[in-house]
């Protein structure tokens, strides 16, 4: 038997009622917010992650799902989505058309990781970027939205952890700090912290290696070297999220690897999802739209795992979907009716109802189980004694009222319906 590919799976008809709740609150909050839906491609050319993401990281050096098409070009199914958006940006010289684009997405995402709980390899995200402003009350706004989003899920056990990187000048003097203070200890590394030694140093915080949080627990933090205009930045942040009830903490420790990254980075992580334990995560990244060819614009975004939030939802018991429901299931009770039965059923749906009948040749108990199988709230009779004397008769589920009509007389059933 073939079955779905590691890292994959399908997402049933009964799991898609969590997902479409998920992506209304989502369309919802960033609509409020006047952000507008983009979509991009799947895959991209290799060398925009490369650049976009650094070829240094995990996700490009070990992760990504890239081939060689027909034509011998080099493309990558997207690992993450704001490599894309700014390649749209830049592409279709969105600047040029407002000053500020404050754009949402919302798709499937591909990783080839180790599959653990809330995570997959191909996984989906939702999240927000906005182009072309320095101001802090953006970043902190990427900060409220996706807090908004997960209260109105209904999620309790939430944190919300915020840092400054700076700007690349004071960043710089650091790294050189904290290269001096890592180095006597090198040799008690990780052997994936010493790569990022070379590589990416501030990484090294990221270490879920024991002895490797030992070293780092003393290592000098890189807020105590930020320039003044990076502190103003991120006091205005903390007062903007103090004044809109978000509750947070520093954590000096939350660092982003590449260059292009400057000031807020953050993380919201819940404690109902196990060790994979963020949401969300983002920042701002004055320098990537430069780095990617564009002209220099500051841009701030962030985005979360579907799949992790909706696990979180599961395992919180935070929202309850009523179980979805039909507005009629057609029952016929004899032979040769089912033409009749099936326009009936596509007169209705076109008015907008839903309906469902059956198709199986079942008999009448057989109908009805399934009429209760879908929670339909009226059934629709038709035959018997009644259809000889031109009358179908509907049956409220609710109550057990029923109530006869006309055969001809759809217009009057529909409008029954609609009443209730």
């Amino acid at each position: 038997m073939i079955k779905a590919v590691t890292g994959t799976r399908d997402i049933l008809p009964n799991d898609i009622p969590k997902w479409n709740f998920l992506l209304s609150i989502v369309e919802s909050v960033f609509t409020k917010f006047n952000y507008k839906e983009i979509r991009t491609p799947i895959f991209e050319e290799t060398s925009l992650f490369a650049r976009g993401i650094g070829e240094a990281t995990d996700i490009v050096s070990k992760e990504m799902y890239t081939f060689i098409d027909r034509s011998g070009d080099s493309v990558t199914l997207r690992p993450e989505m704001t490599a894309g958006v700014v390649r749209a940006f830049i592409e279709h010289s969105l600047d040029k058309k407002q000053n500020l684009n404050k754009l949402f997405y919302a798709g499937p995402m591909f990783r080839q990781e180790r599959p653990q709980a809330g995570r997959f390899r191909q996984f989906h995200q939702f999240g927000a970027e906005a182009l072309g402003s320095n101001d802090p009350l953006l970043d902190a706004e990427m900060i409220i939205m996706s807090y908004d989003i997960f209260n109105r899920l209904g999620l309790k056990n939430l944190i919300v952890k915020i840092n400054s990187l700076g700007v690349p000048e004071s960043r710089e003097n650091y790294k050189k700090v904290l290269r001096q203070y890592v180095e006597p200890h090198l040799n008690k590394l990780s052997s994936e912290s010493k790569k990022r030694f070379d590589t990416n140093i501030m990484r090294i915080f990221d270490s879920k290696e024991e002895n490797d949080q030992k070293i780092m627990a003393n290592a000098p933090l890189l807020i105590e070297y930020l320039d003044e205009e990076s502190l103003q930045h991120f006091e205005k942040v903390k007062q903007t999220l103090l004044s809109n009830k978000i509750p947070f903490e520093v954590d000096t420790k939350l660092v982003r690897g590449l260059d292009y990254y400057t000031h807020t980075t953050f993380e919201i992580v819940s404690g109902s999802v196990g060790s994979q334990s963020a949401l969300c995560g983002g920042g701002r990244y004055n320098l990537l739209v430069k780095e990617l060819g564009g002209s220099e614009t500051p841009g701030v975004g962030f985005a979360a795992g579907m799949e992790r939030i909706l696990l979180a939802c599961e395992n919180e018991k935070s929202f309850l979907l009523d179980d979805e429901k039909i507005d009629v299931f057609i029952v016929t009770i004899e032979k040769g009716l089912e033409k009749f039965a099936y326009q009936t059923a596509v007169d209705f749906r076109r008015k907008g109802l839903i309906v469902d009948l059956d198709y199986l040749s079942r008999s009448v108990k057989a109908q009805m189980r399934e009429a209760n199988r879908f929670n339909a709230k009226y059934v629709l009779f038709i035959g018997g004694e009644e259809f000889s004397r031109d009358e179908i008769v509907l049956k409220n589920m609710r109550n057990s009222e029923q109530k006869n009509f006309s055969k001809k007389d759809l217009d009057k059933i529909f409008e029954s319906i609609k009443e209730k």
